[in-house]
């Protein structure tokens, strides 16, 4: 195995000024951080020019290295785990080349038997991954940026120099084609077809299908200007700690979560479900009222809960020592306080990373409970795939270790359109109105993107 490579470069505190002069090559992405450095808001990771890509679109996936194609009806994280090769040595550094990219909620069809009812306006793939032998990444912690490299592929020995130049000279934003939407806003589940599926799962719920269901509903428009400056605008009205952008052949993704799914360092698994909203408010004691109130909740605690237990199920398939560190935390964004708890556990022999992703997969907290049963409620009520929307974006570390997000407060530009999507877990005791207006919270940030922000009295009569 080729020695690997790393190189100090100057800091600079935003990432996105690395990522500028590479915004625009293929297969660019930027796993970005924001908000007060914390460990969750510590680190920031960049690449482009992956040496291979891996796509799966239903049961065909397709390896691309160069000129060399490969169709393949192997199931595409095997293709994945040959692909990263045998594992590489820890390394102190968060990343020094591996896969990055996007898992999409449908790829959870290759495991689950589950209905076709839901179109699939998008078709995109499944699963868009990338092979990237090097990388940027930042420490905002230490205040220290650096170039790595794997060595496994030999155009990066030889581009060294050149990269090294790319990434220490400061680049000023480029001038970029403000983003925003066209006229002629459609929205999936308005008010009186969202009441409908609303009391549709409560029924579901009353007959003992289910305990949650996460509904959600779909903006879209048509889509002009640049993406990656949209994502700049994204970044600065909603930092979030797991935010993404990426840049593929098939779709732009502009991704502002506030939600780990795995993280998978040594022999240490953590995951961080979501579940229970509260809007923030402009004046600071009403503000923390609310926060309070979603602490002590008993609504919101019990829906955390539920999703909590079905993660320590979705562990323990690969896991032991699973635990719950951490329970109804109250963690605030600029747009919504969010009730938080933290499960961990430690990988058994033989069990990877992608053994603990496939047991997991998609997230519980944007699925409901039991999983599968609220997958298939879903399906029947959202008239729409929700293709990247409720996956996962991240990385797998040529040396095992990995970090994704639940791909929520997301907008996924591909066709000339920018669609994205709101939702929330329906409980036994929730409230339409309730409910409803928490999509419009959480939506917020991606309504003011695209320059439409709807008002609850437009929607519900």
């Amino acid at each position: 195995m080729a020695a690997p490579l790393i190189a100090s470069l100057p800091y600079r505190e935003d990432a996105a000024a690395f990522f500028e002069p590479v915004a625009d090559w293929p297969w660019s992405v930027l796993l970005d951080s924001g908000g007060p450095v914390g460990e969750r808001s510590r680190y920031a990771l960049l690449a482009a020019r992956p040496f291979a890509t891996l796509t799966c679109r239903g049961a065909t996936s397709v390896i691309q290295s160069g000129s060399e194609r490969i169709v393949s009806a192997t199931d595409p994280l095997l293709l994945l785990r040959d692909l990263l090769g045998p594992r590489a040595p820890a390394s102190e550094l968060l990343f020094r080349g591996g896969a990055i990219g996007w898992f999409g909620y449908d790829l959870a069809r290759r495991w689950e038997r589950l209905p076709a009812i839901a179109r699939d306006e998008e078709r995109l793939p499944d699963l868009a991954i990338g092979l990237y032998d090097w990388a940027v990444l930042l420490d905002r912690r230490q205040r220290q940026a650096w170039l790595v490299g794997s060595g496994r592929d030999p155009d990066t020995r030889r581009n060294w120099n050149a990269l090294l130049n790319t990434f220490s000279t400061p680049a000023p934003p480029g001038k970029r084609t403000p983003f925003g939407a066209g006229e002629g806003l459609r929205v999936d589940l308005a008010y009186p077809e969202y009441r409908a599926a609303f009391r549709r799962i409560q029924d579901y719920i009353r007959a003992g299908d289910c305990y949650q269901v996460n509904l959600a509903r779909r903006f879209s428009a048509s889509a002009h200007g640049d993406p990656w400056e949209g994502y700049r605008r994204l970044r600065a009205v909603s930092p979030a700690p797991f935010s993404a952008y990426f840049h593929t052949p098939y779709a732009h993704v502009l991704c502002a979560s506030p939600e780990r799914f795995l993280k998978i360092r040594g022999n240490h698994v953590e995951t961080r479900p979501i579940k229970g909203t509260r809007p923030r408010h402009s004046d600071p004691l009403r503000d923390a009222e609310l926060a309070r109130e979603l602490q002590a909740s008993p609504k919101d605690r019990a829906e955390n809960l539920m999703i909590v237990d079905l993660l320590r199920n979705d562990l323990s398939k690969t896991c032991a020592e699973v635990r719950v560190p951490e329970l109804f935390r109250v963690e605030s964004f600029p747009a919504v306080h969010h009730l938080v708890s933290t499960v961990t556990g430690s990988p058994r022999a033989g069990q990877d990373a992608l053994d603990v992703l496939r047991g997991c997969f998609p997230g519980g907290s944007i699925t409901g409970a039991p999983k599968r049963r609220a997958m298939e409620i879903i399906e029947e009520l959202e008239p729409r795939r929700r293709g990247i929307y409720c996956g996962a974006i991240g990385y797998l570390g040529f040396d095992g270790s990995m970090d994704s997000n639940i791909a929520i407060r997301t907008v996924v530009v591909s066709g000339g359109m920018a669609r994205y999507w709101v939702g929330g877990g329906i409980v036994a005791d929730s409230k339409l109105d309730e409910e409803f207006q928490e999509t419009l919270d959480k939506g917020a940030a991606l309504a003011r993107l695209l320059d439409f922000c709807p008002a609850p009295a437009t929607e519900n009569p």
